[in-house]
């Protein structure tokens, strides 16, 4: 044979090798439980390879076109530990049998992004993030709006700031919601004017899960960010049955519902879901003329569709519509919804708020060897209201774009990313007018770069470190580091330390109601420069065991130290002044948490948090320092669930407890309508709301009834929200003394509820 044929004869062996190579692929099929019982939409995949599939509704899965050779097998769920496997793959299908998840009682194996804009585990992440998921919502909560569940976290409160209109806020840590950056999909959404009504529009049946990080994050979130982020995670449509609905009705005439459909088209899996509340009823509990319940008419439709790659990479676009008709008032206002015909009515008092708002957003990774990604958002906000015979008008549209690049280069991972924000913000109010009325929106593009480096310096030790720049037209270049370190001296202790800087731009309006509901003007001294934060906090997670139960415990120390921080003045009667601080505000304290699985279906959790929120300014040559409005001295959330297996019903307890704040100082009329010598009392006093829900779940028909009771012990208030309301020298609501600011707890009393949820199974794949 001469070296032509032999090279040849090589050439075709090695082809005919390789051929065989590649056709030597095997299958696996499995089934996933849980103490006998399956566990559906569970992800398997093989580590390091685009090889992936979720398990369907009986828990059952099959993987093909894996390589022959060992393999590692990774299974995740929410709520279960992540479950890895070495495996021996051959030229055949391959039965793996029963695989058993084991719960995830602590959340350490929970999936997190919002830290660090990445994909990590709760266990592994260098910042503490605290994780609420859906299916934990469903058990305690009724499905009202997503409020009521971020309440769950310890440190984080619904603050009301207005007693007719009853509009929300977050605040976390005994900073009120302007501080806080709100996120969908880890994007930021929702802007100041949204933050007021936008968090009740979310409907609790597309949420995954949600994500809270206290202590500032604008390195990576920027403005807004200051007191911490809220990201609300929304489902995989791959994951959802092809229809479900959960409907619910209460006591006080109420009626709430969510309804989901899950379809699938070619390569795309699609999610299409619809939320409404009604509430049209008037109750005047505390006797002040109002009705103590918010009247509204909202409506929310949500969709989000998903491509289903051969490239393993992630790209997801979505989309919601809000509508909202908000109203209260006298009762001539509400009856009948005469409201319609009396909006901006002279004599008749009421609020009513016309909220229409479009979202979209959505994530595209691409088709390179980098990890490129992109993340984008657009939204448009429109608010006609009226308040009183006071009109209100704003319009704000935001715009956002945030492209990053992950690279990991050994044992450190590397992040960078270019943003971009343009806003637009417009209303009929003295926030957008220069000094001789003309109209001058606020118009703002926020270009921004950030980096971040996680270095893990080995199993017990890692360092991450971050800044980010950027730029305002009015404000010049805005720098923001942060450095956080996680440490853990042994398997189930670990130590976080973590320390950043925040900034914040002022927006008035949007941050305080007060601006037109009441009778007050409004002041603006100078312009106003941007708030800027130090923030400093220390957390420390032990894992434990007691017998054959085991818990975890959680201690966090925060401390925030703010230059130029804006209160309202509200001491001129008549009056709101906004002027720049000459001094500092602090906000510190020290949270504990513990979560206990007993070893029968018991767990229970318990937190408390303490907390000290000042302004300290110059007053006449000395340092005054006074406690910041509505941020408690204290506070408990705690809750209680325990599952019969045998009838499968579900047992929950919620707690919530609140001490003592600062209120407002507001004087109430005499029986001529003179203001009294002596104001209402301006610190509250404790309060509690308790709730109660008892799940029946039947398996085979994929339903679910729950009934349960909001404020189990009919906690109110004990002055009305309002003052002037009673003024003999004024119609009622149009007094020079008309103020609507002494609201710090929801006045809605005690409810019962019941509610059916069901669903068709997984879709046909």
């Amino acid at each position: 044979m001469n070296i032509k044929n032999t090279i040849y004869l090589l050439v075709l062996l090695c082809i005919s090798f390789t051929n065989t190579s590649i056709a030597q692929i095997g299958i696996v099929v499995g089934q996933i439980e849980n103490l006998g019982e399956s566990v559906p939409f569970a992800t398997v995949a093989i580590q390091g390879s685009t090889i992936g599939e979720v398990a369907d509704e009986q828990g059952q899965f099959e993987l093909k076109n894996i390589p022959v050779g060992e393999q590692i097998l990774v299974v995740s769920a929410v709520g279960f530990k992540r479950y890895q496997k070495e495996i021996l793959i051959i030229d055949e299908k391959k039965d793996l049998g029963t695989i058993q998840l084991q719960e995830d009682i602590f959340g350490l194996e929970e999936v997190v992004v919002t830290g660090t804009m990445k994909e990590t585990f709760v266990s592994a992440s260098p910042i503490k993030v605290d994780v609420i998921t859906g299916k934990y919502l469903e058990k305690n909560i009724a499905p009202t709006n997503i409020v009521e569940g971020i309440t769950l976290v310890n440190g984080v409160q619904e603050v009301v700031a207005c007693g007719v209109c009853y509009t929300n806020s977050i605040s976390i840590n005994g900073l009120d919601g302007a501080y806080t950056a709100i996120l969908m999909d880890g994007t930021p959404m929702f802007g100041n004017l949204a933050s007021v009504y936008g968090l009740n529009g979310i409907p609790t049946m597309i949420i995954d899960r949600f994500e809270v990080i206290k202590g500032p994050s604008s390195t990576l979130y920027g403005s807004e960010a200051v007191a911490g982020v809220i990201n609300i995670i929304t489902k995989d449509p791959a994951e959802q049955p092809l229809f479900a609905a959960d409907v619910m009705g209460t006591t006080h005439l109420e009626s709430f519902g969510n309804f989901a459909f899950a379809p699938k088209l070619g390569k795309y899996n699609g999610y299409v879901g619809l939320n409404y509340a009604y509430i049209n009823d008037f109750d005047d509990e505390n006797n002040d003329g109002f009705s103590d319940i918010i009247n509204m008419d909202r409506v929310s439709v949500f969709t989000k569709w998903s491509k289903d790659r051969s490239d393993g990479k992630q790209t997801s676009i979505a989309a919601k519509y809000y509508y909202e008709d908000r109203r209260n008032g006298v009762e001539a206002f509400l009856r009948d919804r005469a409201y319609k015909e009396l909006r901006g009515n002279e004599s008749i008092y009421g609020e009513s708020i016309y909220t229409n708002r479009f979202e979209l957003f959505g994530t595209h990774e691409f088709r390179t060897e980098e990890n490129l990604k992109l993340d984008y958002s657009f939204s448009h906000h429109l608010q006609d209201s009226y308040y009183g015979a006071d009109y209100y008008e704003a319009e704000q549209q935001i715009g956002f774009a945030n492209f990053t690049w992950n690279k990991p280069i050994k044992n450190h991972d590397l992040l960078v990313g270019v943003t971009a924000r343009l806003q637009n913000y417009d209303d009929n109010t003295v926030a957008t007018q220069l000094n001789d009325n003309t109209n001058l929106p606020d118009r703002q593009f926020i270009p921004g770069l950030f980096a971040q480096d996680e270095w893990t310096v080995n199993e017990r030790f890692t360092l991450l470190a971050g800044a980010r720049l950027d730029h305002y037209d009015r404000h010049g270049l805005i720098f923001a580091p942060r450095l956080n370190a996680k440490w853990k001296p042994g398997q189930w202790t670990t130590l976080r330390g973590n320390f950043g800087t925040g900034f914040r731009i002022v927006n008035l309006f949007t941050e305080d109601h007060a601006f037109v509901t009441g009778q007050r003007s409004v002041e603006i001294q100078e312009a106003l420069n941007p708030e800027q934060s130090y923030n400093g906090s220390l957390n420390l997670n032990h894992v434990y065991t007691i017998g054959e139960s085991s818990g975890s415990f959680d201690i966090d120390a925060f401390y925030t130290y703010f230059t130029n921080k804006i209160v309202p003045d509200y001491d001129t009667p008549g009056k709101i002044i906004y002027a720049n601080s000459n001094g500092h505000a602090i906000s510190r304290g020290i949270g504990f948490n513990v979560n206990h699985q007993f070893l029968f279906p018991l767990a229970i959790n318990l937190s408390m948090n303490f907390q000290e929120v000042t302004i300290t300014e110059e007053e006449d040559g000395e340092n005054v320092t006074n406690p910041i409005e509505f941020a408690p001295q204290w506070s408990g959330v705690s809750t209680i669930n325990y599952q019969w297996k045998k009838p499968e019903i579900t047992f929950a307890y919620t707690l919530r407890v609140t001490g003592p704040m600062q209120l407002p100082e507001v004087f109430d009329l005499d029986e001529n309508g003179i203001p009294l010598p002596t104001s209402r009392p301006t610190t509250s006093e404790p309060f509690a709301f308790q709730n109660f829900q008892i799940t029946k779940a039947l398996k085979k028909q994929n339903l679910e009834i729950y009934i349960g009771s909001q404020n189990l012990f009919n906690y109110i208030q004990n002055e009305s929200p309002l003052v002037g309301f009673n003024d003999p020298n004024a119609l009622v609501g149009f007094s020079d003394f008309f103020d609507t600011s002494y609201a710090y707890s929801p006045i809605h009393g005690r409810e019962f509820y019941v509610g059916v949820r069901w669903n068709t199974g997984r879709r046909s794949k």
